[in-house]
């Protein structure tokens, strides 16, 4: 029987490695984008599931949360455009997966079948970033909050939780960061000299899915070059 997996995030970055990352024979995959529905709408991640139990015949076995945005949100602007992007960022980030992580729950729960959630936080989550992400962070941080509490919850049901948390990864919208601030000063904050291709968090995502033991339900790995070691 083949494994079901939702992979959200998933038109480009990191999102489109791991769905490659489980092309074979084993899994039936679904990968949404925001072109399936915009996240920011609290009414969507209740829709996408939806969907992808229709197109995984009615049973989905790992939920691997990968939207997320990174947008500016200035110390500076107003008040009222600064709790705006604060909010946005939030849903989008933090809100609409933790809607996913209980749609999983519940759903692996009522089938009473294991199954695993994978969420790709941040380095942010423990690091902090830049002035003008405290959003960001914030959402990463709540992200791994998510994912211990639900390891902590349900391992006795079966159902376990893994956060990853990489450092800058080489997507479109990581180096439009690092050029816009200096990347070769960045870049000199990592040991390993270069920040991690997509196909690297992939491998850990994949390995999270479907062969970590059970007993690593809970563990945050960091996959950052070793720019912050904890």
């Amino acid at each position: 029987m083949k494994t079901k997996i939702l992979v959200t995030g998933a038109s480009r970055g990191i999102g489109a490695a791991i769905v490659d990352a489980f092309d074979s024979d084993g899994f039936d995959v679904v990968g949404l984008s925001t072109q399936d529905g915009d996240l920011a709408d609290p009414d969507v991640p209740h829709r996408l599931w939806d969907h992808a139990l229709q197109r995984l015949d009615g049973h989905i076995d790992v939920l691997i949360n990968n939207a997320g945005i990174f947008d500016d949100n200035p110390l500076d602007s107003s008040e009222t455009d600064w709790l705006k992007n604060w909010n946005r960022t939030m849903q989008i980030n933090l809100t609409a997966s933790a809607a996913l992580c209980r749609l999983a729950v519940l759903h692996l729960k009522e089938t009473q079948r294991p199954g695993r959630i994978v969420n790709i936080a941040s380095r942010a989550a423990y690091r902090g970033d830049s002035p003008a992400h405290w959003h960001y962070a914030a959402s990463k941080a709540g992200m791994v909050a998510i994912t211990k509490t639900i390891a902590r919850g349900y391992a006795s049901e079966g159902i376990l939780a893994f956060a990853i948390c990489p450092g800058f990864t080489r997507t479109g919208m990581a180096e439009d960061y690092l050029a816009s601030r200096g990347g070769e000063k960045l870049l000199a904050d990592i040991p390993l000299g270069k920040v991690a291709d997509p196909e690297e968090v992939a491998a850990i995502a994949k390995f999270c899915a479907v062969d970590a033991p059970p007993s690593m339900t809970g563990a945050v790995l960091d996959v950052n070059g070793a720019s912050y070691v904890r």
